[in-house]
């Protein structure tokens, strides 16, 4: 039943982004000198600048990836569209990735990871507005639009090596405009699958 789907994939795209978020807070709590602007959120997972504590952060990541996959094959049962679906499996897989291929371990490869998954969740936010409703709709296009933004000043500041296009926020600060808005699309397009019923309503006896 699409219902079944609907709330089975609302799930597991909701929990991959708690998850996700509640492991950055712990792992910036306990990571010692670590800078929310200063420094990108992979560090928290860098074995090397992190120690052990990395792993508060990468196997959450991981795990997370791992529902993010499964979570596409009841999109697809849901909504019958391959582009999409498929999209939150090459989303999902990177973020595994992420997780697996930390920064110490092959940096080129990690970036690689991460920038595929910050483009995307804003082409996933964007897709989204033809399966929601308004309001949540137009919340997805804005969400969307803030990390395409977000990331190509970020990518900007990088490549240029000029900081003047964080902001003032730091490479930290401009990377979580990225990461946090997709998180929140995450837990918005979540909830609405678990929320909307593919049954039609009926009205309320008085």
């Amino acid at each position: 039943m699409n219902y079944d789907n609907k709330k089975t994939a609302g799930l597991l795209i909701f929990v991959a982004a708690a998850a996700i978020i509640l492991a950055a807070i712990v792992s910036e709590a306990i990571y010692s000198g670590y800078s929310v602007g200063q420094q990108n959120m992979s560090d928290l997972g860098d074995w090397s600048k992190a120690g052990n504590s990395a792993a508060v952060y990468d196997v959450p990541a991981i795990l997370a990836g791992m529902l993010a996959v499964v979570s596409a094959y009841f999109i697809q049962r849901t909504y019958k569209n391959r582009l999409f679906s498929s999209l939150i499996v090459v989303i999902s897989v990177c973020i595994i990735g992420v997780g697996i291929v930390a920064e110490n371990v092959y940096l080129p490869l990690h970036a690689v990871f991460a920038m595929i998954v910050f483009i995307g969740l804003a082409a996933a936010a964007f897709m989204s507005y033809k399966f929601e409703k308004p309001p949540l709709s137009y919340v997805s296009v804005i969400l969307g639009a803030v990390i395409l933004l977000a990331f190509v000043l970020w990518f900007l500041g990088l490549g240029a090596g000029n900081s003047g296009f964080y902001l003032g926020l730091g490479v930290g600060g401009m990377e979580r405009l990225i990461i946090y808005p997709a998180l929140l699309w995450m837990l918005g397009f979540g909830a609405h699958l678990i929320g909307e019923s593919s049954e039609p309503a009926t009205a309320s006896k008085a």
